[in-house]
């Protein structure tokens, strides 16, 4: 994703297409530890969802939608909102912390929904799990003429040190697994219009149990053997330690990066 100011300010969104990463039980893990999952990952800042949803928006659908978090900050602004998620155990979740949210099973590349039935699509970090070739035509079949995707991954921030710290621990425990892209490229002779950016930052008090807690809900730490992710989650507290000497809450500077990009109001035309 390309770079932006907190203020939401937005630019057009370049960079190297998909890279289509080989199936494994990544995507589908998370459900082991969906009530954790729930408790433990960021949602959105008001803003960004601000920055999302478009003007006289009325149903909006949540693709990937997990445990509800980014589908619930919808509810907030959208009157009607739908979440469509594959693993039955994370809609379990969804549908009891959810209430009036409807949840259907289905995955970005079979949207059960009717032709132009939605004004806006969202997938919230779990772009990178979707075939792009597949979804990009499904969610403009679903959208309405004028309708809006929007793409989002919120987490923490990379720009502090200690931060960074953790991600390269990160990066290590999932050093021999597939790579997947998380950017959003619009496909050749797409129906949509230019894709735009911004970040929105906040922060989140957090316990250093939970802050470690949260690290153990990614794939590469699900999917690990129990000793290596003890072993990670030892060097992460390790890290938060040395910053954070005798602290048994922190504040945890959180990112919301999101792409949004508008269907078309005809085919060929701006």
């Amino acid at each position: 994703m390309c770079a932006a100011d907190a203020s939401g300010n937005t630019r057009t969104n370049g960079g190297p297409g998909y890279r289509r990463g080989v199936a494994d039980d990544r995507a589908t893990s998370f459900g082991s530890i969906a009530h954790e999952y729930d408790r433990l990952r960021p949602s959105p800042s008001p803003e960004a969802i601000a920055w999302v949803v478009p003007p006289g928006c009325a149903v909006a659908v949540d693709l990937a939608a997990g445990t509800g978090l980014f589908t619930r900050a919808l509810a907030a602004a959208v009157p009607e909102v739908v979440a469509v998620e594959p693993d039955a155990r994370m809609r379990e979740v969804l549908v009891g912390r959810s209430p009036g949210i409807r949840a259907l099973e289905g995955t970005g590349e079979a949207i059960p929904l009717p032709d132009a039935s939605a004004d806006l699509v969202t997938v919230s970090s779990a772009w990178h799990w979707l075939d792009p070739e597949r979804a990009w035509p499904e969610i403009a079949r679903v959208l309405r003429p004028g309708g809006r995707l929007a793409v989002a991954r919120t987490g923490r921030d990379k720009h502090v040190e200690w931060t960074q710290e953790v991600h390269a621990l990160r990066r290590s425990l999932d050093r021999d697994r597939d790579r997947r892209s998380h950017d959003v490229v619009l496909p050749e002779g797409s129906p949509f219009g230019p894709l735009e950016y911004a970040e929105f930052t906040t922060v989140q008090r957090m316990s250093v149990d939970d802050v470690l807690g949260s690290l153990a809900t990614y794939s590469g730490a699900i999917t690990a053997s129990d000793d290596d992710r003890a072993t990670w989650l030892a060097a992460a507290r390790e890290v938060l330690e040395r910053h954070f000497p005798g602290a048994t809450e922190i504040d945890v500077p959180m990112r919301s990066e999101v792409n949004r990009t508008d269907l078309r109001l005809s085919p060929g035309r701006s």
